[in-house]
């Protein structure tokens, strides 16, 4: 029996591609739904696009048939937009709020026999809809299941002889473990816990190479952790050319990237210049409302980055009295060495010969992630950061936002790698806040 998936606004802001994503079924879209959107097509921003990109869609759609009857689609299902006045007697709903509307052209299909489907981003909506007794689900076509996300390495017990022959020759095969290129492994002696040995899966799915001891530090940054050398191998290595790394507060995401991206830009001249940039998500307001110049706002924004450059220069500081560490950042960002940028700009740029930082990556749709690395050009290399548990965007979640899908979606690939980070380093009572909190 044929479904109706009655569509709320934030999916087609949240996916462009949604009306599509519903097989051979009728997808409808109240009238509210079209209204909502004639006022974000104007933004300039990624709902602002993605509001234009559905009006447009469906501009080509209104040339097949009439769209309130209903118009054939590619994938064999139909589109139809909802033109009829809504009640709802007998419920307290108030028909004057948007969302109230939209809901109650899911309620009227029900109520005429229809099978329908309610898709929301928005959970409160989800749960009116519900209590309603309508079916109701969140937009899942782009959602992984975080709880059992990939971590980017894993602990195989092996003999001892293959540690020490790791070491000795370079690479060893280790039988009966299929790896994913660019996996960490931790191999652990099945007679001797305490004999360790940590390498990298590269070529065959069975073969693994020691960690390159050339990857030991960056920028005077030591690792604290096994997680953490794992993520210098991937950060240092220019033949990886997207890093992910997960982790919670105190955990070093940030500062290993950066200490990475100082080493290869500063130290061996490998790209060109650090690139650094964060999403601009302040509890809900733009990066227009902070007071003076882009230059102003950005440092608001960038503080964090600031606190962590300031802390690995003050790390490398050779004792000169005449440049303060501060004054060494301030420097090297109007030399151009590095350049904090905001995400807002970086779209329809081409970067090229650079080490591009993504922090906060967590808060950004899969597009925006998408949008992001197709920016880059020959010898970029990008790294993004973040906590998928502490999300600002409030249509998005662990499982649905732009980081953790891509790590889902990229592993295995030969110029990707990830690590998730789990043990804070910060300090013990930031580990403390991280755990308890």
């Amino acid at each position: 029996m044929n479904k109706y998936f009655v569509l709320d606004t934030n999916v087609l802001l949240h996916n462009s591609e949604a009306i599509s994503s519903f097989s051979k079924n009728t997808v409808v879209l109240p009238m509210t739904v079209i209204e909502e959107l004639d006022k974000f097509k104007k933004n300039n921003d990624e709902l602002g696009r993605n509001a234009r990109q559905v009006i447009r869609h469906l501009d080509r759609l209104r040339r097949q048939g009439n769209l309130g009857s209903g118009v054939p689609m590619e994938n064999g299902g139909t589109l139809r937009i909802t033109v009829k006045k809504e009640t709802m007697e007998g419920t307290c709903m108030d028909l004057s709020v948007p969302d109230n509307r939209i809901i109650a052209t899911a309620y009227n299909l029900q109520k005429n026999g229809e099978r329908v489907v309610f898709v929301s981003k928005d959970i409160n909506v989800r749960l009116k809809a519900d209590a309603l007794g309508i079916d109701v689900e969140d937009y899942e076509k782009e959602k992984t299941d975080f709880e059992t996300l990939y971590t980017g390495w894993r602990e195989v017990v092996a003999p001892a002889g293959a540690i020490d022959g790791m070491y000795k020759q370079g690479d060893v095969t280790v039988e009966d473990v299929d790896l994913l290129e660019n996996e960490l492994v931790l191999l652990v002696d099945e007679g001797n816990p305490k004999h360790t040995g940590m390498g990298r899966a590269a070529g065959a799915h069975h073969r693994m190479r020691s960690l390159n001891p050339n990857y030991e530090s960056a920028w005077k940054v030591r690792p604290r952790s096994k997680e953490q050398r794992m993520a210098l191998e991937l950060l240092m290595n220019p033949a990886v050319k997207l890093v992910t790394l997960i982790g919670q507060a105190g955990t070093g995401k940030t500062l290993l990237a950066l200490a990475a991206g100082l080493e290869a830009t500063l130290h061996d001249e490998a790209y060109e210049r650090m690139l650094v940039s964060r999403p601009v998500i302040p509890l809900g307001r733009d990066i227009g409302y902070l007071p003076g110049s882009k230059d102003d706002k950005m440092k608001l924004w960038m503080q964090p980055i600031f606190d962590n450059l300031s802390y690995l220069f003050g790390l490398s500081h050779n004792g000169d009295n005449d440049e303060t560490t501060p004054q060494v950042v301030n420097r090297l960002i109007k030399d151009e060495k590095i350049e904090l940028e905001a995400l807002t700009y970086i779209r329809g740029r081409s970067i090229s010969g650079q080490y591009v930082i993504v922090d906060e990556a967590q808060n950004l749709t899969p597009h925006e992630v998408k949008t992001i690395i197709s920016r880059a050009g020959e010898g970029t290399k990008i790294v993004m950061t973040g906590d998928p548990e502490q999300i600002d965007n409030p249509y998005l979640d662990a499982s649905s936002n732009g980081l953790s899908y891509t790590v889902e979606r990229l592993k295995g690939r030969e110029l990707c790698g990830h690590i998730t980070l789990s043990k804070s380093e910060r300090s013990h009572l930031s580990e403390l806040a991280a755990d308890y909190l």
